[in-house]
């Protein structure tokens, strides 16, 4: 854990530069704007410890897979979103020494976010190995008005003498990915031109051919005019940059201010690529830098206005949660059903960018109660369009009459992971696509949807379960063999509870929806039924027997549902007992050790209780979560907001307020010493969860929204805005009670407490505690 990111609620500040810390700051300071992404690189050169990064949402290459032993079913390729062109590259040359801040005596270093308007701010002094100090002052941001563009400035002033500085601002497409797994570089240069005031490359992925011309235009201002100085183009394979030399006085600002944009072939035509990005680049550049900037904190402002948590009396919980809600907007807008959320987002290169479960299980109740309810159905549409791919990969591992098995990961519905024990295991992924499928429809109330797009997903997904598992003689039940449920610390294990629960659970729900779309869309019905040649009787009737007929573990001493077959074989030593030289144990054990240990990754059988906890009464729930919450290690990103949710469930405020701010300063304070990879983005929805489904107790019950809230001690007041079904309300919990604002022009029912509530249009009332 590291502790060197200032207190501040609209901010994250870094005060004072250390080299250390330097990759786990620029994956913290990331920006983004849902179409293209950056880490916190400098503009200027750094020879230090550095993970370059600048990405193009849904741009990507299929690094040909690398494993020791092939295995049948084995995908080919891991599709990676890659590395592209550094757009924000200015090289500085003082007097012919390059400004390198891994060479320089530094001073007065400070990196800002600024999370309120969305700029990156960096302010520092440097004396080079001659003794010349300089200042610096760097600003930028993806721009979120208009997505396919960025800005810098970026203004030095000599503290100590008079010189000539060499500044080059350039755009260098010959970049590689850390994680390639033959140290192959993925692009190919289609074609490059210098302008007097910048230039262009337009690159094309290996194999996947993907094209991409990234642009910039520059101007130069000293004493705050714009000049006109002698520039010198520059060109080599893959780069193209201008060389400019001003002649600087002592204390005299120079300015390059530098525009840049991204357009990429998914959405438009290869060869008017280059016609598009001049026209782009001329015109953010005649808005210029300020405009930008101005319309940048309007599109922040908007967005803050509908999905903002405010916490009064916790500075450190208000800039986590802000932080976190920052994060996931700049990763994904939901304008664009072909893109989806990668567990890093724009901040890093693991796992490839590419779509896991993360997104259904987490990330889809965010989205749903902050944006518009077509954000939640363009992620929904991203895995129907998918659908023959999943079928395809279910058949590839010897499954047949049109069942499903949706990717572990991927990026156009290709099985990507090559791990035996994931890649063919934890089926329970297929579970949380059609929960989210259920979530979207309680939610907005959108049934159209499960005519028109659900319900095939559904029958897939239970044709799966049903040819999944087998039927055991001794038991004389339905048995689930050789998974990995979510707590990826046991492979091959036999009846994960969570596994087989949301097998039957999956089973059921497709039932319940073909007799809705039979009642209601019976001509949709028939078509989808001819369509995937599906017998009611006899497949409904096989589903019926499984639920039935079903085995789950059970341990009848703890009263709990057992994780799997023989977990309490294991030794039980509980995780307050292990020594703290031993965690995290991923990075301190050998993964034998790991797999014979009672030791638990993440939520395993509490996330199917949080799926499901209308099933079960406060007591089962109380018993399995104070038996496996002390057997978790929280080794991931996705697992301490189930356990502050159903903590606040149970009235645990220490260990929901615990677990609230483990998940929402996981990277601020680098929890799992891993934040230099990048951030958890997707987990971060799970930080939104802790405050509005835990400490704000929020349901949705028959059609209604449903509020059981509590006010953590350390906090004065917490509030939020959920979107609901043509409403917008502000929740905000006090010591007083329950204050709800519809800022709506149409009343709502809610409970609150249980007890129903009527919020008329543009007005508020108040639940007294």
């Amino acid at each position: 854990m590291k502790d060197y990111i200032e207190i501040d609620e609209w901010k994250i500040i870094e005060q004072g530069f250390n080299p250390a810390h330097n990759k786990v700051s620029e994956s913290i300071f990331s920006l983004g704007n849902g179409r293209m992404g950056q880490r916190a690189n400098f503009e200027e050169a750094y020879s230090g410890e550095t993970l370059q990064g600048n990405y193009v949402a849904g741009v990507y290459y299929p690094d040909k897979t690398r494993v020791g032993w092939w295995k049948n079913g084995y995908p080919k390729y891991f599709a990676k979103v890659i590395n592209a062109a550094n757009w924000i590259g200015i090289d500085i040359l003082i007097d012919s020494e390059q400004l390198d801040l891994a060479k320089c005596e530094v001073t007065n270093f400070r990196r800002e976010l600024n999370m309120k308007d969305g700029y990156l701010k960096r302010n520092f002094t440097a004396k080079t190995g001659s003794g010349k100090i300089v200042e610096v002052e760097a600003v930028r941001f993806c721009s979120i008005a208009d997505d396919e563009t960025g800005a810098i400035k970026y203004t030095i002033t000599p503290l100590n003498f008079d010189g000539v500085l060499d500044v080059t601002p350039f755009i260098d497409g010959d970049i590689i990915n850390q994680d390639s797994n033959y140290d192959e570089k993925f692009w190919d240069e289609v074609k490059k031109e210098n302008w007097l005031n910048g230039g262009y490359i337009q690159m094309r992925t290996k194999i996947t051919g993907f094209e991409v011309a990234t642009g910039m235009l520059f101007s130069v201002l000293q004493d705050d005019k714009v000049i006109d100085p002698k520039t010198t183009p520059v060109e080599k394979e893959k780069y193209i940059a201008a060389k400019i030399e001003l002649q600087i006085k002592k204390g005299q600002s120079t300015t390059i201010i530098k525009y840049a944009a991204n357009l990429s072939s998914q959405n438009y035509n290869a060869s008017e690529l280059v016609d598009n990005l001049r026209e782009t680049l001329a015109r953010i550049s005649e808005k210029g830098f300020e405009t930008m900037l101005a319309e940048q904190a309007g599109a922040w402002a908007q967005k803050w206005k509908h999905n903002d948590i405010i916490i009064e009396g916790d500075a450190a919980a208000q800039q986590a949660i802000r932080f976190n809600i920052f994060q996931l907007n700049q990763t994904y807008t939901g304008e664009d059903d072909r893109l989806n959320i990668g567990p890093k987002g724009f901040t890093g290169e693991k796992y490839g960018g590419s779509t896991y479960w993360d997104t259904e299980a987490y990330c889809v109740p965010f989205y749903l109660a902050t944006a518009d309810p077509k954000v939640t159905r363009n992620l929904l549409l991203y895995r129907y369009k998918q659908l023959d791919k999943a079928i395809e990969n279910a058949k590839l591992l010897g499954f047949n009459n049109g069942a499903a098995l949706y990717p572990m990961v991927t990026m156009d519905g290709t099985e990507c992971h090559n791990e035996w024990e994931i890649t063919f295991e934890e089926i329970h992924r297929n579970g949380a696509i059609a929960h989210a499928i259920f979530d979207y429809v309680r939610y907005t109330g959108d049934e159209d949807y499960l005519a028109d797009y659900g319900l095939e997903v559904l029958i897939a997904i239970a044709r799966f379960w049903a040819q999944r598992v087998n039927w055991s003689n001794e038991r004389q039940q339905y048995v689930m063999l050789g998974v990995t449920g979510p707590n990826e610390y046991e492979n091959n294990v036999n009846n994960n509870w969570y596994t087989s629960k949301i097998a039957t659970w999956c089973m059921q729900y497709a039932m319940d929806v073909i007799e809705k779309v039979q009642a209601t869309e019976l001509g949709k019905y028939v078509a989808l039924a001819n369509k995937i040649s599906f017998d009611a009787a006899e497949e409904t009737a096989k589903f019926k027997d499984i639920i039935a007929k079903m085995y789950f573990s059970y341990d009848e001493g703890e009263q709990i549902f057992l994780q799997q077959d023989g977990y309490m074989d294991k030794e039980q030593i509980l995780v307050k007992d292990l020594p703290a030289s031993e965690r995290p144990i991923n990075q301190k054990w050998s993964w034998d050790r790991i797999l014979r240990s009672c030791y638990i990754k993440q939520a395993d059988v509490l996330q199917g209780i949080y799926f499901f906890e209308d099933e079960y009464d406060i007591e089962t729930i109380r018993r399995n979560f104070d038996f496996y919450e002390p057997r978790t290690v929280h080794e991931s990103s996705l697992s301490p907001c189930v356990h502050a949710i159903l903590a606040a469930k149970l009235g645990d405020e220490a260990r929901a307020y615990e677990f609230y701010l483990r998940t929402s300063r996981l990277d601020l304070d680098d929890y799992n010493n891993d934040t230099e990879d990048g951030c958890h983005i997707t987990s971060m929805a799970g930080t939104w969860m802790s405050v509005v489904e835990g400490f704000g107790g929020m349901r949705v019950r028959d059609g209604k929204l449903s509020f059981q809230p509590f006010l953590p001690g350390k906090w004065q007041s917490f509030s939020f805005h959920i979107g609901f079904r043509g409403t917008l309300l502000n929740i905000k919990v006090n010591k007083d009670g329950v204050q709800i604002k519809n800022l709506s022009g149409n009343e709502t029912t809610v409970l609150v407490y249980d007890k129903e509530q009527l919020v008329k249009a543009n007005d508020e009332l108040l639940v007294e505690a």
